[in-house]
């Protein structure tokens, strides 16, 4: 156990964030620096349960009384090995994990939880600054090779594995750069790509090998790289978006968040000599959806400069506590407050949007909106309730109904199921002999922490498949789910 009166004397407390009027002027990172005592002092909290419910609450199976211990004190090589020994991306998790591991947490029962996830990121920083993380080569080489296309967490988690357990690993990603949606849909203010690179060049240096700009199923088909690879990873995520087909939904000015979001990391990093085509400088934003990505695209609106921003929820606004039929330790929906939220905009509950509103040349001026009652579980349309507000941009953040129909899941001849995610057995495999899926393309959209913990469990079935046995870990089946509700 960490300090046996910790989780009874020290408070939680998490890093500041940075002055919202500071840190709306750039792209950086919301959060100010933690003094290391401060955060030894948080990891003091951790009671070291007799059942650490927190390891049922995170997908990876992080080992979090262990590290937290140790961090508390001080020692903390031993504490970054013991955090990569389940994750290999702590420093992604950390900043991105909606941790679920903290709902989990025994002192959350009638206290404030254990920031298990400011200590995890701490810990991996720490590990960085003082050059702890150097690459693990594998002792000899297998002679098998692994196509893995995608190189999202999942791509990426499965390509370290298999990397290190010997086998000769290519990374193909239809992008002009590596990281899927870590580099093309998570805004710099939540995480900087610097993050990204230096663990890819880790990868690199490990020997991974990145393929960027290859459309597997175009630029390549998939029944070549099943003849190339002794075997391939699909790991392409869920990147088919939800729709919403009312009238108008043709005017200029309606997107979906990850046509808008690539545009806002590329102005970020300074990638672009003029000004994003699809911008939210001077316009009235509408964001529907009132999810992470829609946080998502609000933080970003209101760095380009909107003019304002509101965000739409057909569901009604959530309860401070946890509600009764969410009981600890599950997932509670409760009313949370990104960073993005407290810079700027408008949060509206239940509303649903009948129409948008266009002019005479096809351009978006407004949305026709409706207040809704949940009754029984379905929607109800509150009589005489419509609106209409200004709108010049709108942009969809509705979530995502499993991975694109394209050529390539016909050229490696696989099937589905009836979410109309990748269909695959217990060992990841698909119905195509050595081709195996991984992370959102199987189970559908989800948690970062779950990508990389079934990229973690595909390498080793995939080890297993080309060599007879494994020593990968095999922490998690495809079946399994998580605590939340």
């Amino acid at each position: 156990m960490a300090d046996p009166k910790g989780f009874l004397q020290t408070p939680r407390q998490l890093p500041k964030r940075r002055p919202v009027d500071v840190r709306i002027q750039d792209w950086k990172e919301v959060y100010q620096n933690q003094e290391f005592s401060d955060l030894q002092k948080q990891a003091g909290r951790c009671m070291d349960c007799g059942i650490p419910f927190c390891h049922q609450g995170c997908p990876l199976g992080n080992l979090i009384p262990e590290w937290n211990d140790l961090i508390w004190r001080g020692e903390k090589p031993e504490a970054i090995d013991r955090l990569h020994a389940t994750n290999n991306f702590p420093e992604f998790t950390g900043r991105l994990c909606p941790a679920p591991c903290e709902t989990a947490c025994v002192v959350a029962i009638n206290d404030e939880a254990v920031t298990i996830k400011q200590v995890e990121l701490r810990t991996i920083e720490e590990a960085f600054l003082e050059k702890r993380i150097v690459p693990l080569i594998p002792d000899r080489l297998s002679g098998k090779t692994v196509a893995i296309i995608g190189s999202g967490p999942a791509g990426l988690a499965a390509a370290q594995q298999l990397t290190r357990a010997g086998h000769t690993v290519a990374v193909y990603e239809r992008a002009e750069k590596i990281g899927g949606l870590l580099r093309y849909g998570i805004p710099e203010f939540k995480m900087e790509k610097s993050i990204v690179d230096r663990r890819l060049y880790q990868m690199e240096q490990e020997g991974t090998r990145f393929r960027t700009g290859v459309n597997v199923g175009k630029d390549i088909t998939g029944s070549t790289l099943r003849s190339r690879y002794d075997a391939v990873v699909i790991a392409i995520g869920a990147t088919n978006w939800r729709d919403l087909t009312i009238p108008g939904r043709e005017a200029k000015g309606v997107y979906q968040a990850m046509e808008y979001l690539p545009w806002g990391n590329r102005q970020a990093l300074g990638e672009l000599d003029q000004t994003p085509a699809i911008n939210a400088a001077d316009k009235n934003v509408v964001i529907l959806g009132g999810g992470d990505t829609g946080a998502d695209c609000l933080g970003t609106a209101i760095r380009q400069g909107a003019k304002t921003v509101t965000q739409l929820e057909i569901l009604p606004r959530p309860t401070q506590e946890r509600p009764s039929d969410q009981p600890w330790p599950t997932y509670p929906m409760i009313y949370r407050v990104s960073s993005a939220h407290e810079e700027a905009g408008e949060r509206v509950y239940s509303v649903s949007t009948k129409e948008f509103v266009k002019d005479n040349l096809g351009n978006l001026v407004g949305l026709k909106l409706v207040e809704t009652l949940l009754v029984d579980g379905k929607f109800q349309e509150v009589p005489n309730s419509e609106k209409q507000i200004p709108a010049d941009l709108v942009l969809l953040a509705l979530g995502f109904t499993g991975p694109e129909k394209s050529d390539l899941l016909t050229q490696l001849e696989v099937q589905l199921d009836e979410r109309g995610n990748i269909k695959r057995d217990h060992n990841y495999a698909t119905s195509s002999e050595g081709v195996f899926v991984c992370g959102d393309a199987g189970r559908g959209q989800s948690l970062i922490v779950w990508a990389i913990a079934e990229g973690r469990s595909a390498a080793s079935a995939v080890d297993r498949y080309l060599t007879g046995n494994t020593q990968l870990p095999y922490p998690i089946e495809p079946t399994a789910r998580p605590m939340m509700v």
